[in-house]
């Protein structure tokens, strides 16, 4: 039915955490504060373009708060909110079942990649 709205939240919640890098940040800023350079080293294969606009994008949905302490040199923590941690714990269980199942995926890819070659 047009207008009606799904009874799952997947719309929702990908409309937030969407994008490859998104759920990566929000995995390590759920950890601790971090500073732009150390984001841009654990987050790796992010380019720093990119960076900056999915950290104003989580800044603008209200998952991820910037502080900048306004020194010199520049100092800038990214933290995540209380709403933003709620966000990283539903994605947790993802992450566990990537854990569990590299492997298995890697295997899949290989084999699929073989037979296309």
């Amino acid at each position: 039915m047009a207008g009606r709205k799904s009874d799952c939240g997947l719309d929702v919640a990908f409309a937030v955490v969407g994008g490859k890098w998104k759920p990566m940040i929000l995995f390590h800023l759920a950890r601790e504060p971090r500073r732009f350079g150390a984001l841009r080293r654990l987050v790796e294969g992010v380019s720093e373009k990119v960076l900056i606009q999915h950290l104003r994008e989580l800044q603008a949905d209200g998952v991820v708060e910037r502080t900048d302490y306004r020194e010199l040199p520049p100092r800038v923590d990214y933290t995540i909110t209380p709403y933003g941690r709620s966000l990283a714990e539903a994605l947790m269980p993802l992450c566990e079942w990537g854990s569990t199942n590299r492997a298995r995926v890697e295997e899949i890819r290989r084999a699929t990649a073989d037979l296309a070659a």
